[in-house]
């Protein structure tokens, strides 16, 4: 093995298109990673400078020239958006300036009603964004102003540019991609305007970082083309870098890889985590490492595609993964849109989140529906609480803000509890939110931590609303858990938002009724804020799609052609699931976000007649009153005050004032001298300060309770003052 080159420089791609408010997180923590192991490291996102390309006056400008030779065969929309050219062609910038944060004041005018040419996304919204309550000035000008972009982006992709989408680029190409004839036949056609616009950013950036390596990841569908294009640009212009190809989209789709043609255009496809992979291709370009060691990695060989795994080190753990880092995104280009009034739902689109993960995998990996045996599910590793709190310090440090994504496939309780307090005891003023389980380790006072340390939502998979179907698929909650601990979770303040699911394996339509019926009180109820509904898919790593007979279906394709598997179609002789039954959902669910529709029987949703849900009209609310019940503290819980210091007002005779500082209201009660000097001294023990000592422990506290033992603490917990006590912020955890 000869030596190749000393320090390879390496240039990580995000392709189009993921998100327009924030980066998507897999370049920034490989670049992290790679730098910690001393290794040059740039990264760029090519989906944002496609989409600052378009959303430009010179960008609109060749858009409208390309369509005015087509006038006579647009359709009618089009060519009203195309005599409103000169409206926007001077709106464009500014509202681009407005949606990244650069130019506030643009708002008003906006709500004025005045400025913005209107497409067709505004006439789709029969009540006017301005009349909603639940958007402040601002975020109603971002609502007009992302209908406008809407409307440029469908006059794209309606004429010019077929495969293009704000949220995803010629998403069919990756899309049931058994074979790879039809990624041939996509890069086959002349590149289109757009991806025009990629590759001049790709031909910048290349020029800027001269790399050595170029690592582009495919974390959906709608990355595999433009990943393609890229690759294939870089191959003819500049044949000597050596492509790697990963994400999350690979690690699904290509296990089975066995077609050469995909290594006419890179050089490497890794699975699962990217970081032990590049470092040995790293390794291997500077000629350190055979290949046959690398790790997790297609090649080609003569005789067709091998996979290498010899590497010998062991797996990383997640406090070597490094902090992640966005240098090199630079944040204040994206843009912050909001295409719903739901204050839950546009989390995922108005404004930028710092990513981080709690925990890798999921420390329940027994769902049937899910990729279990996957290394991002089946290796569960938490990173220790000292190293996540350092990397939310040092991202702090780094982007100046303040807002934080935990995506996990399922945060573990206990892992947010030292979270929490970590947060709590270093004084880190942060809002952040991530993914759970329904689980019952998530007590009332758990979420109240939760949120005293910036929790502001959580999402959770409550899959299908039948505890039938909940014990068939292995998720170890049921319906009435999940309004329990969504109760726990609203009265703390904090939003949730529900994954669901229809047609799973032998679900009747009486059965997804029901469903939906549950939903519905839930989003009545104000338990949930917020939800998403997906039609089942069998998935080849699951335990329903590797073992299909013993959940009752029968796979009967897709034809696996060497490239890409994953989603299968499958028959259900026991299930019945028509789509128009996933439209009356989609229905019903678009009103409940809006607020909308609520008290609507579910029945009317469809547009064939079905049977009543015999589900009680009071279920959530008899449901959510367990919630209080599970909230007994336990022995070896730890008490933790999240109000201030108390203070003690010290009068003349036996009783003084003992005053509760909180940051909304000050609880004054009136107690014995030595009661209350005992309270005072608990509470500031209990508080989270940069901490030497245990936290008290609720069975400590009670047995060296010095009026009276046992007996008189148990006596006293059950009095009036100590509920108080209690609701005014010392918690059980």
């Amino acid at each position: 093995m000869s030596a190749r080159m000393t320090t390879p420089r390496t240039l990580l791609l995000i392709p189009p298109l993921t998100q327009l408010n924030t980066p998507y997180p897999s370049t920034a923590y490989l670049t992290g990673f790679l730098r910690s192991r001393g290794y040059p490291v740039a990264q760029s996102d090519v989906g944002i400078d496609l989409v600052l390309a378009l959303y430009s006056r010179p960008g609109l400008a060749e858009v409208f020239d390309r369509l005015k030779g087509r006038r006579a065969t647009l359709p009618g929309e089009a060519r009203q958006m195309l005599a409103l050219a000169p409206a926007y062609l001077d709106t464009i910038e500014p509202v681009v300036q407005f949606l990244q944060g650069k130019d506030p004041s643009l708002a008003t005018r906006i709500c004025q009603g005045t400025l913005l040419p209107e497409g067709p996304r505004f006439s789709l919204h029969a009540a006017p964004p301005q009349t909603d309550g639940r958007l402040s000035g601002t975020e109603q000008a971002k609502r007009l102003a992302t209908f406008y972009l809407e409307d440029l982006a469908d006059l794209v992709g309606q004429t010019i540019a077929p495969q293009f989408a704000l949220s995803r680029y010629a998403e069919q190409v990756g899309t049931a991609a058994g074979s790879f004839d039809q990624v041939l036949a996509a890069l086959s056609v002349e590149p289109s305007l757009t991806d025009l616009w990629m590759l001049e950013s790709v031909e910048r950036q290349i020029l800027r970082h001269q790399p050595t390596l170029v690592g582009l990841t495919v974390p959906f569908p709608g990355n595999l083309y433009g990943a393609m294009r890229i690759a294939q640009t870089i191959r003819a212009r500049w044949p000597a870098i050596p492509i790697a190809l990963g994400g999350g989209y690979v690690n699904t789709e290509l296990r089975r890889l066995t077609d050469p043609r995909l290594f006419d255009f890179v050089d490497y496809v890794t699975l699962d985590d990217g970081e032990r992979p590049l470092l040995c291709i790293l390794e291997h370009l500077a000629g350190r490492r055979e290949e046959a060691d690398l790790c997790r990695t297609f090649r080609r060989a003569s005789d067709g595609v091998v996979f290498r795994n010899g590497a010998p080190e062991p797996g990383l753990h997640m406090s070597e993964t490094g902090t992640p880092t966005y240098e090199g995104l630079s944040l204040d280009r994206y843009l912050s849109i909001v295409d719903t009034t739901n204050p839950m739902h546009r989390l995922w689109s108005d404004g930028h989140w710092n990513k981080l993960t709690v925990a890798h995998g999921c420390y329940w990996k027994q769902c049937t529906f899910c990729d279990v045996g996957l290394d991002y599910i089946g290796r569960y590793e938490p990173t220790p609480d000292r190293v996540l709190l350092d990397r939310v310090e040092a991202l702090i440090a780094e982007t100046g803000r303040r807002g934080f994504h935990f995506v996990d496939e399922a945060a573990p309780p206990a892992s947010l509890a030292g979270l929490a307090l970590g947060l709590l005891e270093r004084g880190l003023s942060i809002s952040w939110w991530g993914n759970i389980r329904f689980e019952k380790s998530f007590t009332p006072d758990l979420c109240r931590l939760l949120a005293a340390s910036g929790c502001i939502a959580v999402s959770a998979g409550l899959e299908v609303a039948s505890d039938r179907l909940l014990a068939k698929m292995k998720k170890g909650i049921t319906v009435d858990q999940t309004a329990q601990v969504a109760a726990a979770f609203r009265a703390a303040g904090v939003m949730i938002h529900a994954y669901l699911m229809y047609g799973f394996p032998s679900e009747t339509i009486e059965e997804t009724v029901e469903s939906l019926e549950r939903v519905r009180q839930l989003f009545e109820r104000d338990l949930i804020q917020s939800a998403f509904w997906h039609k089942f898919v069998a998935t080849a790593h699951s335990p329903v799609g590797l073992n299909p007979k013993a959940h009752g279906i029968r796979i009967v394709g897709p034809d696996f052609g060497g490239f890409a598997q994953n989603d299968l179609v499958h028959l259900d002789p026991e299930g019945d699931c028509p789509e128009w039954v996933g439209l009356g959902l989609r229905r019903a669910l678009a009103g409940y976000l809006e607020g909308r529709g609520l008290d609507t029987p579910v029945t009317r949703w469809f547009e064939r007649p079905v049977r009543r849900p015999r589900i009680s009209k009071l279920w959530a609310d008899l449901a959510a009153r367990g919630t209080n019940r599970r909230d007994a503290a336990t022995p070896h819980g730890r008490l933790v005050w999240v109000g201030a210091d108390p203070i003690v007002d010290h009068r003349a005779g036996r009783k003084c004032a003992i005053v509760l500082l909180t940051r909304v209201e000050d609880v004054v009660m009136t107690l014995p001298q030595a009661e209350a000097g005992w309270l005072a001294a608990l509470l500031t023990e209990a508080t989270p300060a940069r901490r030497d000592r245990p936290y008290p422990k609720w069975n400590e506290i009670r047995k060296e309770f010095p009026f009276g033992g046992v007996n008189a603490f148990d006596r006293w917990t059950k009095s009036r003052a100590w509920r108080r006590i209690r609701r005014a912020g010392l918690l059980v955890v």
